[in-house]
């Protein structure tokens, strides 16, 4: 049987192709039975964002216990008591659950003080080791209440352990793996931990050799290979996320590829389009449900903004609940002292979805960009396009139209201005539906935060505008210089540095809109400021 790539719930290792990813398997085992099995496993939490193989890991770590023949497992799926809401109704559930695995009658308890007689002797006769995948689908409230048990649990274990005790009542739960995406042991509970959550495992994405390990594998058993560069780019583009990954694998080697014995970077690129901008993907889709919902919406703006980096911390809420569903990561600046980490986005793939999507709910309406019969060879011809004057009819048609384009547009909280992503957004989709079906404009966010750049084909020729906010002089000339190493990275002769400003006059226009000939890279930069009025 022929493997695929696959990113339809846990994968199967004999039909899709997979990363071992045995480093961590070995890990899960040994938290779960334990360095001396003898006292007793570990109660832990398994958190990471969705669809980076929490679950797939944790069967295979089961099945390795398993494999001892010394202990019980049982894998329970508490998705199925979503929705409920009394402690009674999930306490019956959960019972229900045990029964169904287990093939054995529990008692049908209704207080959570109860929750411990089902983990006794009387009902296991050897430990066991359990694990609860989508623990916290639970409310809050629930989720308190099952892990006050579980501390219990944990601590008569010890207790018993240490003065040998047997017997019935013995507490049989051996080892324990609470799955889930958010930290609901930790900063969603009031109540604090039920037990030591550095003894939690996080689930990280794939490494670049993993990505390429998979993909190699491909080569060989299919025997079509990747040209050069096509797998690094899928990498770059995911960052390793384990379901992004195996889907524009499938996408590459099933949809849009069938028959080529090579597939090539035309054909990453057709299919990565088509994944940006044509076709769904369930993960994607619930990462835009929770960047669209207030109060994060706020942070994920922020971030599309050319600012200060924002400092992460697990501990801020709103940056917690962002983080463990995937709408943002963190990078690490390992040369400041005390090291900081910085908020920015997963991967450019989800960055450029994200962006697609505010760019197209704010302004899929823009009215007229120019009167019908007006002269636009100015500003395009046949052959060639001219960017200073394109930017000068942007400017006059924001001016123009201003009040009811951003009417409706998000505002910070503190002082109701417009954010300075919406600008960027907004230039995007103006850009893109000037130039309409004779060139194409892509967004690239090099950084993961903040900076973007927009390069325009057309007619053969490539157009980079890399788009800030003017803050002050220092950070012009700053500005300048980095525009044109970025520059230089992609082999262009000349870039355009778009500034937006809230105004400026003729005098500073003509102080700063110069052309800058950067001496050590030998690329041209041409400011440009864009007055947005506030």
């Amino acid at each position: 049987m022929t493997r695929k790539f696959s990113s339809y719930g846990p994968i199967d290792p004999e039909a899709h192709y997979h990363a071992p990813r045995q480093a961590l398997i070995d890990q899960a085992y040994l938290q779960l039975v334990g360095e001396n099995p003898a006292k007793g496993g570990h109660y832990i939490t398994v958190w990471a964002p969705r669809q980076r193989g929490k679950t797939w890991l944790f069967q295979q770590a089961i099945q390795r216990v398993i494999s001892t023949g010394e202990f019980e497992v049982g894998i329970l799926t508490l998705q199925g008591l979503l929705g409920i809401t009394s402690s009674e109704s999930i306490l019956k559930g959960f019972v229900r659950l045990l029964c169904d695995w287990f093939k054995r009658d529990f008692p049908l308890i209704k207080e959570w003080q109860e929750l411990p007689q089902l983990f006794t002797a009387d009902y296991f006769s050897k430990p066991l080791v359990l694990i609860l995948d989508e623990f916290d689908t639970l409310p809050n409230e629930a989720i308190g209440q099952f892990v006050s048990q579980l501390r219990t649990m944990h601590i008569t274990r010890g207790n018993q352990a240490a003065s040998k005790v047997n017997g019935d009542k013995r507490v049989m739960l051996h080892g324990l793996a609470l799955i889930g995406v958010r930290a609901s042991l930790g900063i969603d509970n009031e109540k604090g931990s039920p037990f030591n959550v550095q003894r939690g495992l996080h689930v990280p994405n794939l490494t670049a050799e993993e990505v390429l390990g998979m993909l190699s594998w491909y080569e060989q058993e299919s025997g079509q290979t990747f040209e050069d560069g096509v797998k690094e780019r899928l990498f770059y583009e995911t960052q390793g996320q384990p379901g992004l990954v195996s889907w524009l694998g499938e996408l590459l080697t099933e949809s849009y590829n069938k028959h080529n014995p090579t597939i090539t970077m035309w054909d990453f690129e057709y299919t990565y389009s088509a994944a940006l901008h044509a076709l769904p993907n369930n993960n994607i889709l619930n990462i835009i449900s929770k960047a669209k919902q207030e109060p994060y919406t706020e942070v994920v703006l922020k971030l599309f903004e050319a600012g200060e980096k924002k400092k992460f911390a697990f501990d801020d809420v709103l940056l917690n609940y962002l983080y463990l569903n995937g709408v943002i990561d963190y990078e690490t600046d390992t040369e400041s002292m005390p090291i900081v980490r910085y908020v920015k986005f997963p991967s450019p793939f989800v960055q450029k979805r994200l962006f697609n999507y505010f760019s197209y709910q704010l302004f899929n309406d823009l009215g007229r960009l120019y009167p019908p019969f007006e002269d636009l060879s100015d500003t395009i011809t046949e052959t060639e396009l001219f960017i200073k004057p394109l930017l000068g009819r942007y400017e006059r048609y924001l001016r123009a139209n201003r009040a009811w384009l951003l009417q409706d547009a998000p505002r910070r909280a503190r002082d109701l201005r417009v954010y300075e992503a919406v600008y960027h957004f907004n230039l995007y989709m103006y850009l893109s539906r000037f130039l309409d079906r004779r060139g194409a404009v892509i967004p690239e966010f090099p950084t993961g935060n903040g900076k973007i750049d927009l390069f325009i084909k057309y007619q053969g020729q490539r157009y980079g505008l890399e788009v800030k906010s003017f803050s002050d002089s220092f950070g012009y000339k700053e500005a300048l210089k980095q525009a044109a190493e970025y520059a230089q990275e992609l082999k262009l002769a000349g870039i355009t540095l778009v500034f937006f400003v809230e105004a400026i006059d003729e005098a500073n226009r003509l102080k700063y809109e110069v052309t800058y000939h950067d001496p050590a890279t030998q690329v041209t930069v041409w400011p440009i400021f864009v007055e947005i009025g506030e």
